[in-house]
């Protein structure tokens, strides 16, 4: 060690004779140092002597003990160069201005002075880690590189943080050792041996100052709150001993017992409280110790706070109780204790949430079933008027839907205007959507106006989530329970087409979907479904087969004349609208030929009129829609298959369909070919 200069009564005494105190004991040491300390209050500053004497700084500046570089190089020799020296600076120039801390190695050129420097300062880190900072001017010139300047340690922290109980007692012995200077983060001496798990320094500091045990740093934390945040056990006797306050929180509110039971420490929790705290105080938020207990489902802890006087029932800003918290996280153990307790598990959150409501969210399902066994209620609806079941419908927990179906009100259900169905099948939980048709919910139920106003195309049934979704197996499921396909304003029949899966739109019609059903709010001169199937020509012509009509395709109101410009524009539909329309025009919507002459359908248009003629007889095509057939000669053919007169064949099976209807057509007591024919299975002649 360097010697210090040491200004007791304006002399120095140089590093050899701290032997002088060899033979001291602890105690006496820190008597010694007490005193000094007291009779360095009233002792003055040093002068400043000639240019050939030693310049000194405050007889309590940390420089003038542990920086020999303040001095002049005519002091000493034995003041500037012993060879055990650890503080001072073999290269430090005379000229340079003293430095707060010592430097083993002061650079050769000093980077700007931030405070001063007209410029910008950029940091970066090298491909090896090491970090640095780049001045430039303000026209981006670099004036200066230099490694960013690490932050640099009290003489006092350093020995803390090394454990040195030794030099913690020569530093507080020295006059010019303020254990008030604090560190970058405002602690001070005390709260780093508290964080350091240093109990002997702690010791050496309470005897030197003990009025500092109370003291906060920059976040408002007491050295207590240091030692509970690193659960150092014997730092935290030795406070508490000392008379350190475990009610003083930081500046969040949190007090050191809050901490402890946010570390999850036992231990420190039941030494907190042998010294009476209050164990209800709340953080900012409004969390009492006993929910972050709870939270951490300590059993042990919770029972020693209940002990203490811990309320079960508090609640924080959001109105949450440790009850709500036990079951929101899946704490069995911990939410058992508070039943044993007498807490309510009933309580509810700010939003009306119960603990069973959030349990099934959260999907715990012990703690559900526990819950329901406990008889909590199953029929509080949350904010959004939700039960616990529609919750766990939506999650997909099929254990949890099975314990509350029992317990929950299928009045409550419809009350909320949606059915645990809408969203099983809204998030394709087939399980659940079994379970729930099993246990006896309606199958039509319908979304309330409210609920459906959510949604841009007005659905109400579980069946129209599932089409959407294109969950087959969901569809065949509710179809088979007695879905009705025909109750949505836009049909689910519209979907499937729209979706082109032929599979959902055979269920569909196999279970009374209406091919020829319309869009009340788009009105049509023909079926709806079929702008949306005449891309898939099987699916067309397999909804024409079952009895979608025909005729309707080809009855336009312009005839023979000449048809207004399409109107494929939504500005263009808009100034269809607005025109003043014939009563007959209005009645029958958008017409066939209009929709067929759509971009997007017209290359198909040929086919599409192909099709429709093998299910009508006599008809005139419009001169639209002989506009499309004349617009490509292989569709010429089509032109001669309209044309009068239909085949005798065919006028037939048109009349036997109306007579009989489609679906008797099969039970018909005819031979295979012709059912085949009347089914529209075509084949030649010959094979009649």
């Amino acid at each position: 060690m360097a010697a210090a200069g040491v200004s007791a009564s304006g002399s120095s005494l140089p590093l050899e004779d701290y032997s002088l105190y060899s033979e001291l004991s602890d105690d006496e040491l820190l008597q010694v140092a007490i005193e000094r300390s007291l009779a360095d209050t009233h002792c003055s500053s040093a002068t400043t002597t000639t240019t050939n004497d030693v310049t000194s700084t405050p007889p309590h500046h940390p420089d003038n003990r542990l920086n020999p570089s303040a001095t002049s190089t005519n002091q000493p020799s034995h003041f500037s160069h012993n060879p055990s020296a650890n503080y001072s600076s073999h290269n430090a120039s005379p000229a340079r201005p003293t430095a707060h801390y010592s430097s083993p190695n002061p650079p050769t050129e000093e980077p700007p002075n931030l405070k001063t420097f007209d410029g910008t300062v950029s940091r970066f880190i090298t491909g090896s880690g090491k970090r640095m900072m780049a001045y430039r001017k303000v026209d981006g010139t670099l004036v200066h590189i230099a490694p960013e300047p690490e932050e640099e340690t009290e003489p006092i922290f350093s020995a803390i943080r090394a454990g040195d109980v030794s030099r913690v007692k020569l530093l507080v012995m020295l006059s010019g050792t303020n254990l008030m200077l604090p560190s970058t983060p405002g602690w001070l001496a005390i709260h780093q041996a508290a964080w350091y798990g240093q109990d002997a320094c702690l010791h050496v500091l309470l005897s030197a100052q003990s009025g500092d045990i109370n003291k906060r740093t920059a976040e408002g934390e007491t050295p207590l709150m240091a030692a509970v945040n690193r659960e150092q056990l014997g730092c935290i006797q030795l406070l508490l001993e000392n008379g350190a306050d475990p009610d003083i929180p930081n500046y969040d509110r949190e007090t050191p017992l809050y901490k402890a039971c946010e570390r999850n420490n036992a231990a420190t929790v039941a030494m907190l409280l042998n010294y009476g705290p209050a164990v209800n105080t709340s953080t900012t938020q409004g969390w009492t110790a006993l929910q972050e207990a709870v939270v951490r489902n300590n059993v042990e802890i919770c029972e020693m706070l209940l002990k203490a006087g811990a309320k079960h029932n508090l609640a924080n800003v959001y109105g949450i109780t440790a009850v709500f918290t036990a079951a929101q996280s899946g704490q069995l153990a911990a939410l058992c204790f508070l039943i044993r307790h007498g807490a309510d598990i009933n309580t509810h959150a700010s939003d009306g949430a119960t603990a069973l409501y959030e349990a099934c969210k959260n999907g715990h399902e012990e703690v559900v079933e526990l819950l329901v066994s406990k008889k909590a209620d199953a029929n509080k609806p949350g904010k959004r008027g939700l039960l616990p079941l529609h919750i766990a419908a939506q999650r997909g927990s099929d254990a949890i839907v099975s314990m509350l179906i029992p317990v929950t009100s299928q009045t409550k259900v419809r009350r909320t205007g949606i059915s645990p169905l809408h969203l099983a099948a809204d998030r394709n939980r087939d399980d659940i959507l079994e379970a729930l048709i099993e246990a006896g919910f309606d199958v039509n139920a319908r979304l309330s106006e409210e609920r459906s106003k959510l949604y841009e195309d007005r659905r109400s049934t579980a069946l129209y989530f599932a089409v959407i979704n294109n969950n087959i197996d969901a569809v065949r499921m509710l179809l088979a329970a007695g879905a009705n396909p025909n109750v949505d304003v836009f049909k689910p029949l519209m979907v499937a087409a729209r979706q082109g899966c032929i599979q959902t739109v055979a269920l569909l019609v196999e279970h009374g979907a209406n091919i020829n059903a319309d869009i009340p709010t788009h009105p049509t001169s023909f079926p709806a479904v079929y702008m949306f199937s005449m891309k898939y020509l099987t699916m067309f012509k397999y909804l024409l087969d079952h009895g979608g009509h025909a005729l309707s395709c080809f009855n336009c109101v312009h005839g023979s004349g000449s048809h207004p410009p399409i109107k494929t524009t939504r500005m263009d539909r808009e100034e269809l609208r607005d025109r003043d329309l014939s009563e007959e025009e209005q009645k029958k919507g958008v017409q066939f030929c209009e929709i067929i002459s759509i971009p997007s359908i017209c290359r198909w248009a040929g086919p599409i009129i192909d099709v429709l003629l093998d299910y009508v007889g006599h008809v005139t095509l419009c001169s639209r829609l002989m506009e499309h057939l004349d617009s490509y000669s292989g569709w010429s053919m089509i032109k001669d298959k309209a044309a009068p007169p239909r085949p005798l064949l065919q006028l037939c099976r048109l009349q036997i369909h109306q007579l009989v209807g489609h679906r008797r057509i099969k039970k018909l007591p005819l031979p295979g070919g012709l059912i085949r024919f009347l089914q529209h299975q075509e084949m030649s002649m010959d094979d009649y």
